[in-house]
């Protein structure tokens, strides 16, 4: 199975990438051929209807077919105001927004509609940013994909890493592996021939 994963955040010493790290190994381990980007190393501008209307950029087309061609996904969202993030927000809206009169991406369906999404957040507080989840979640199902039920939010995340950058806590290792695991075999199921 293809698995693309990515992370809503580009600091450096995001919890949130840490934890798509860890996602990505798991995943990995688990016999899923893995793509985990890194959304810095996309030139993606603001959305703007005025700005797309004079062409959209390379990186976002780049982006459409990573996003196409994985069948399966993990997100892991940073939580900003009960939220996820403007980056994570601004990447997906250019990745649903049409070509006009490309012959691949002039559906904004596509690269969305029947993709498998896990979701994972990382943050300081007590909830993990459950809250970003909780917002995410609606908004993928509104792009029409299936978004794995089972969710993981690590809490503490300060705390929760070790100096390799691997999970302290059997715990939380089950918690993420709940979400990697479920997503592979979701994915599986719904792309069987």
């Amino acid at each position: 199975m293809k698995l693309l994963v990515f992370a809503g955040s580009t600091r450096l010493n995001s919890y949130n990438r840490q934890l798509a790290r860890v996602a990505a190994n798991m995943a990995r381990a688990a016999g899923a051929e893995v793509s985990h980007i890194e959304l810095a190393d996309f030139d993606i501008p603001l959305y703007n209807a005025d700005l797309e209307s004079r062409g959209t950029p390379a990186d976002v087309i780049r982006l459409k077919e990573l996003m196409d061609a994985h069948p399966a996904w993990l997100i892991c969202s940073p939580e900003y105001n009960g939220s996820y993030t403007g980056l994570l927000k601004n990447t997906l809206d250019w990745a649903s927004s049409p070509v006009k009169g490309h012959a691949v991406w002039s559906n904004g369906d596509k690269p969305f509609a029947g993709k498998v999404v896990g979701l994972l957040s990382a943050s300081g507080g007590a909830m993990g940013g459950l809250r970003s989840l909780n917002t995410l979640q609606p908004m993928l199902m509104n792009l029409q994909c299936w978004v794995n039920p089972v969710q993981y939010a690590l809490g503490r995340a300060g705390e929760a890493f070790d100096g390799e950058g691997e999970l302290h806590s059997p715990a939380q290792y089950n918690g993420v592996r709940a979400v990697v695991d479920k997503t592979l075999w979701a994915a599986a199921k719904l792309n069987a021939a």
